[in-house]
């Protein structure tokens, strides 16, 4: 079963069991409700935003009357707002904890619809989590609420079985600590970097979002199967993977490695992030080189060997600090020696806190991924202290490997100062276009990889209407802080370019092809009411040119189409995946008009909600689309093609509802965090093994599936396998 023929709004009515409630004694305004489900309907995104609430929930389970005792607490970030307690009879020994889960659902739908007021997030015991396993995925799922976990040890109450009075203060503190620990201003939970640099995926995972059932219904049995196969395998090795990249937010990579974590974690397999501490004047200097080696850098900029030896410097700092430090004495020299001929041992636990740098027999990673051309130095560190450890270096952006070949140009020289560190990894990985790797990488060396998305984050899950226009309204009252048109949702539609303020995304051709439509629209059809068009996003932390970007597309508004400003949304929005699901949840069309492209796993995640998408030859974009069957594939900068497509798609209700089915249902298992995570699982379990891979630019996805026994059937849905050479320029 595919999740996106899941319906969000269509949910099976639930039953709740006998109860004896002491119910919420909290009324909301009824004048203050009408106002802000508005005369225009509960979802529109017209109105001031909902409140933000939380909750805290514990239960009791009373054995001698075979009830249980449910106590919710619920406030804001700042004080208690309403408490209720229910008591559920249970006429057999066991409670049936299946019937509590259906109560807890009902209770916060109902009490979010009644007050008009979104539960962001809902702290609850481990016990609670334990006894109703489907309990936290669905709150995440059906009613976007994130569900925390508080561990034993930081529950600051526990029951015993015949407890007849739930204390509601230690349960107001619990929701009020959950409040302030886990989110930050934005609402989404603060991100955690722990010891030595490791990315704290889910607040260091009390929050639980998801069951293997879950991933399992995003991909076909194949796909699944041989996942599995690999994880058992790493399991019963126990091997230890570690990614190491630049930031913890923000960008793909790093949305990338949550989800991938996340999954692990779920599967039990020994995978952990890491990224180094930051330095504000390095950040410039790779964003910079990543520019260069795009083309997209101004004339005369360079990448010289003063600025190498900054990033340089600045990563041996951190593998020297964090990453190589050990807690206390190395194994002896000839255990590290033969290790490789011992059977995988437990980590012992004077181990365990050593960095993951060290020796694997010390505790360090079995198998190491530099997931950045910020970090591939390293790799000559790694290979230094222990040369028999497998490196693998993953190259994620749009090489000119024309230019790079070319002496003298400023990508050849940035290259060569790169390349002297990159040739000692193992692996040369790299999204699936032949022209994005430079001609002296050694081609046994590498393998094709795609980026990929995962469809239970709050990026591209599927959301209710009523979640989608709490995050509309939310952006509304955006729009109106930064002096912006509004998106009068249902009245009003919209086409929508969704990624990051970068010099390579080719927002200013959006605009261009967006005036060309409106006139071929304004002309044709003089009454139809115009779509706006929607350009918005978020960036990577380490990203100083959205700003910049950002500024460049306001100004051309300004001075080129102020005729249709009012027409045109252009916005930078906090890290808010949901917030972005949303707008791309109700987009007419997607563009994606980028000039230079690593793959833009955004396209993928338009064409899963069913939206055509046009988009460029640019990068690895033209192996998502099928020209003419999901969308449309133009040149790079040719908004004459692109405004006829969009009048095709607008005018046409036919051929976009053709389109919109056939996107929906003809996306890959390898653009998924499933399809993704099993290539990984495939190279460590090979390579931990001390198997030497040759994969001379195969795709790993299908050497893994090959692995696993599970090879492509003959209808399955795959991406396209090669670029032509005018669509890799």
């Amino acid at each position: 079963m595919d999740l996106s023929d899941r319906s969000v709004d269509d949910q099976t009515e639930v039953t709740a069991p006998p109860i004896a409630c002491e119910n919420f004694q909290r009324r909301p305004s009824v004048h203050q409700i009408r106002q802000l489900k508005s005369d225009l309907g509960e979802y529109t995104w017209d109105g001031p935003p909902y409140h933000a609430i939380y909750a805290g929930i514990a239960v009791s389970y009373h054995f001698t009357s075979r009830r249980v005792t449910l106590a919710v607490a619920v406030r804001d970030s700042s004080y208690m707002l309403d408490y209720a307690q229910h008591d559920i009879s249970s006429g057999n020994l066991h409670p049936d904890w299946a019937e509590i889960t259906d109560h807890i659902i009902v209770t916060a739908r109902e009490y979010q619809h009644d007050h008009a007021e979104k539960f962001i997030g809902l702290a609850m015991s481990t016990d609670l989590a334990e006894r109703c396993p489907d309990l936290c995925a669905r709150l995440w799922l059906e009613l976007d609420i994130i569900p925390i976990v508080l561990r034993k040890v930081e529950e600051k109450v526990s029951w015993g079985s015949y407890d007849e009075q739930l204390p509601f203060k230690s349960l107001d503190e619990q929701a009020e600590s959950m409040a302030r620990k886990f989110f930050g201003p934005s609402q989404a939970p603060a991100l955690e970097i722990g010891s030595r640099g490791v990315v704290e995926v889910d607040a260091a995972f009390h929050v639980k979002l998801t069951r293997p059932l879950d991933y399992q219904t995003t991909v076909g049995p194949a796909t699944w199967s041989a996942v599995n196969k690999f994880a058992n395998d790493l399991k019963n090795r126990r091997v230890k993977i570690a990614f190491f990249s630049a930031t913890p937010q923000g960008g793909g990579v790093a949305l990338m490695r949550h989800a991938l974590v996340r999954l692990a974690k779920v599967l039990g397999v020994d995978l952990e992030w890491y990224v180094p501490k930051p330095r504000p004047g390095v950040f410039r200097i790779t964003k910079n080189n990543h520019n260069i080696l795009q083309g997209v850098a101004p004339p005369g900029m360079r990448f010289t060997p003063e600025e190498r030896d900054a990033v340089r410097d600045w990563v041996h700092e951190n593998a020297d600090r964090f990453w190589f430090k050990r807690a206390g004495p190395p194994a002896p020299e000839w255990l590290q020696k033969h290790a490789s001929l011992l059977p995988q041992l437990p980590v012992l636990p004077w181990f365990q806190k050593n960095g993951p740098l060290v020796h694997p027999i010390d505790g360090g990673a079995n198998v190491i991924i530099i997931d950045d051309p910020q970090l591939p130095f390293l790799i000559p560190l790694i290979k230094k202290r222990t040369p028999d450890r497998p490196v693998i270096y993953r190259s994620h952006i749009q090489i000119r490997s024309d230019l790079v070949a070319t002496p003298g140009t400023p990508q050849a020289e940035a290259w060569e100062l790169l390349w002297e560190s990159i040739k000692q990894a193992d692996l040369f990985l790299s999204h699936p276009v032949r022209a994005f790797v430079p001609k002296n990488v050694p081609l046994s060396t590498v393998g094709y990889m795609p980026a990929s998305t995962d469809w239970l984050d709050g990026l591209t899950k599927p959301m209710s209407d009523w979640d989608i226009s709490y995050y509309g309204r939310i952006f509304n009252s955006q729009c109106r802080e930064q002096h912006m048109p509004t998106i009068q949702l249902p009245e009003e539609e919209y086409i929508a370019q969704i990624a990051r303020f970068d010099p390579s995304k080719g927002i200013c051709d959006v605009l261009v092809s967006y005036e060309k439509f409106h006139k071929l629209l304004s002309h044709s059809f003089p009454d139809w009411r115009p779509p706006k068009l929607l350009i918005c996003g978020h960036g990577s932390v380490d990203d100083p040119d959205g700003t910049i970007v950002y500024d460049i597309a306001l100004e051309y508004v300004d001075h080129h189409l102020n005729h249709l400003k009012h027409l045109i949304c252009i916005v930078r929005i906090g890290p808010s995946d949901q917030m972005l699901n949303a707008l791309l949840s109700k987009a007419k069309i997607a563009l994606q008009l980028s000039t230079r492209e690593g793959f833009e796993i955004k396209v993928s995640e338009a064409l899963h909600k069913g939206k055509p998408v046009i988009a460029t030859l640019a990068g690895g974009i033209p192996l998502q689309i099928q020209h003419g069957k999901n969308g449309f594939l133009v040149d790079v900068s040719d908004t004459d093609a692109v405004a006829e497509h969009l009048f095709q798609l607008w005018t046409d209700q036919k051929l976009y509802g053709r389109m919109s089915e056939f996107a929906s249902r003809n996306v890959s298992d390898e653009v998924g965090t499933v399809g993704n995570l099993l290539s990984w699982l495939y190279l460590a379990s090979e390579l931990s093994k001390g198997k030497r891979i040759q994969p001379n630019e195969r795709w790993i996805n299908d050497m893994a599936r090959e692995e696993a026994n599970e090879p492509y059937r003959p209808l399955e849905s795959r991406l396209k396998r090669a670029v032509h050479t005018s669509e890799a320029k």
